[in-house]
């Protein structure tokens, strides 16, 4: 279940970002700051998105920040950050984003059984209006794990 892999810890509601590599870093500085991801990590999400496009950009309005495991990850992690204003991030069929899931995990396998879990949530449309509506990491975590009971 996803609410099981987001750590309170990990999740952010209205941060300000300048532009979509401000949101991605910003996103993924709480996993930074507890050493589950190295700062070289955030630099290949960064550096794969401008080399290759914006591919963690999945559906309207989210992206899904990750870089493959040897680039600096040392645990699995899920955050969530929901941006005061939406930003571009260059996908034509899904900006602006306003949701970042950043995911890190030690194997392709970590990212695979997250990923099903998210997939899942994302397509409710409750989930939009909890995160919209949120005031604090508490209420987020919540609110999925509710979600998630319901179904």
């Amino acid at each position: 279940m996803l609410a099981e892999e987001l750590r309170e810890a990990y999740v952010q509601v209205g941060v300000r970002a300048r532009d979509w590599r401000d949101a991605v870093r910003k996103a993924l500085a709480p996993l930074v700051a507890d050493g589950t991801v190295e700062d070289a990590y955030v630099d290949d999400v960064i550096r794969g998105a401008e080399e290759n496009g914006p591919y963690f950009v999945v559906t309207k309005g989210v992206a899904i920040p990750h870089a493959r495991p040897e680039c600096g990850a040392h645990g699995q992690a899920l955050g969530l950050t929901v941006l005061d204003r939406p930003v571009a991030f260059g996908s034509a069929a899904n900006d602006p984003v306003r949701y970042l899931f950043p995911l890190s995990a030690t194997s392709s396998q970590g990212h695979l059984e997250v990923l099903s879990s998210l997939v899942e949530v994302l397509a409710d449309k409750r989930l939009y209006d909890l995160l919209d509506g949120a005031q604090s990491a508490r209420e987020v975590v919540e609110g999925i794990r509710d979600i998630e009971r319901s179904k």
